[in-house]
C-alpha cells in the first residue's frame, strides 16, 4: 500500500493552526505558529506571520501536511 500523497497548499492567505498534538520542544516551527498566525502561499512556499513579522516558513506540501488552514482575504495584512 503506497502513502496518500499531500497536495501542496493553493497560493492564497490563510489563518494557519498546528495540528494537534505537536511537540512544542522541537526546532521545527510549530510552536513559532502556536496557537495560529496568518500565512501566505505562492503554492510552493509558504511564509507565516505573526504581528506583521515572518516567524516561519516551510515549503506549501509541509505545510498542507502539518497545518489546518482558513482561508482570508486577500487583501489582509501580514499582521497575525
Amino acid at each position: 500500500m503506497s502513502p496518500k500523497a499531500i497536495a501542496p497548499l493553493p497560493g492564497g492567505h490563510y489563518w494557519a493552526t498546528p495540528h494537534a498534538p505537536f511537540p512544542l520542544d522541537g526546532p521545527n516551527g510549530h510552536d513559532e505558529v502556536f496557537p495560529g498566525a496568518h500565512c501566505v502561499s505562492d503554492g510552493k512556499w509558504v511564509t507565516f506571520y505573526k504581528n506583521g513579522e515572518e516567524v516561519w516558513a516551510c515549503n506549501a506540501v509541509y505545510a498542507a501536511a502539518h497545518f489546518d488552514f482558513a482561508p482570508v482575504a486577500s487583501a489582509c495584512s501580514t499582521a497575525g
